[in-house]
């Protein structure tokens, strides 16, 4: 009897602390995200002359890598991408082409309009000038002109993935995190917020927010119809936004325009406006309600006019850019 009595209190203690053991593994399991639920595969890289549809002639201290991206369990790419860097800075999105219908981290953007203004900033924006944009955009105005931004770190914000991953969105940023590098410090997180405030302020309002994080110097702002997505998803009660992408035909665009038109009114739309994604497709952003605000305003609905603003003036445009001057006070 003596043996056994020394084995049974030794067997309680193993079993309380496997116990121990099991629930903190399963909390770990619990609060430790999962892998992304899709990847980003490395396809070529090279300098700019190995890649000279994108455009980069002007810039040949620039590596370029190709990037295609994938969906666990899905055999093709849903989306290519470019990447920019210059020495052991670290990578710059230059442009993002969907291949499905449905947006994944990033929304489209063509380098041969980037690169185009690009040119026309370097050109006539003040070398001392600030220009204020969207994170992704002023990252790569500041690598390609040399101007001052906001903001020169990678936000990841919003985060753009289908619904149905909202659940992995946890291990979702971990992976762009670790893919991108470090998150943006704290007060440019800050000034994002309070540009995102401008842009769904009313015009007025908005133009004095812009001022205000402008600084004295000469500033300009650059805007992409693009940003209308992002600006949804950061505010969604201002910015109640749709967005639908449909077939490019050039030899009948009347029949495009009507389509467009047709299927803004049947969903009770109350505007519009226009991406071109490619000679194949297109893209419109449809407005339920934001139709007031500084951002729907500066871009071209068809209830809107942008050459009509004199809080701020319109500078310049090209394809989905437009760009505006602060006036100084």
């Amino acid at each position: 009897m003596q043996p056994r009595s020394k084995f049974l209190p030794l067997l309680g203690t193993l079993l309380v602390t496997g116990g121990f053991l099991l629930l903190g593994w399963l909390a770990y399991v619990s609060l430790t995200p999962g892998p992304a639920p899709y990847n980003y595969k490395l396809v070529e890289e090279g300098g700019v002359d190995k890649f000279n549809k994108l455009g980069l002639e002007s810039w040949p201290d620039l590596a370029v890598s190709k990037y295609e991206v994938y969906v666990e369990n899905v055999k093709k790419p849903v989306a290519i991408a470019h990447l920019v860097k210059n020495g052991e800075k670290p990578p710059i999105l230059l442009d993002w082409e969907s291949l499905t219908s449905e947006l994944l981290t990033s929304v489209d953007s063509k380098s041969s309009e980037l690169v185009t203004l690009a040119k026309a900033i370097k050109k006539y924006a003040p070398k001392d000038a600030v220009i204020l944009s969207w994170w992704d955009i002023s990252r790569q105005i500041g690598l390609l002109t040399g101007r001052d931004t906001l903001f020169p770190s990678h936000h990841g914000e919003p985060v753009i993935i289908p619904s149905h991953w909202r659940e992995r969105s946890d291990a979702i940023r971990n992976y762009e995190e670790e893919f991108w590098g470090a998150p943006a410090p704290a007060e440019e997180r800050r000034k994002l917020q309070r540009f995102a405030d401008a842009l769904v302020a009313d015009v007025e309002k908005g133009a004095g927010i812009l001022r205000e994080l402008a600084g004295s110097r000469e500033a300009y702002v650059v805007l992409h119809v693009s940003d209308l997505y992002k600006l949804g998803l950061m505010r969604p009660k201002s910015l109640d936004l749709a967005y639908k992408d449909f077939p490019m035909n050039s030899a009948n665009m009347h029949g495009l325009v009507n389509t467009v038109k047709r299927f803004t009114v049947e969903n009770n739309y109350k505007t519009y406006t226009l991406q071109s994604l490619s000679d194949r497709a297109v893209r419109g952003y449809f407005l339920s309600t934001g139709q007031d605000t500084l951002l729907a305003q500066m871009l071209p609905f068809t209830e809107t006019r942008p050459l009509e603003l004199t809080t701020i003036q319109l500078i310049y445009q090209h394809g989905g850019y437009w760009v505006y001057k602060i006036p100084t006070t």
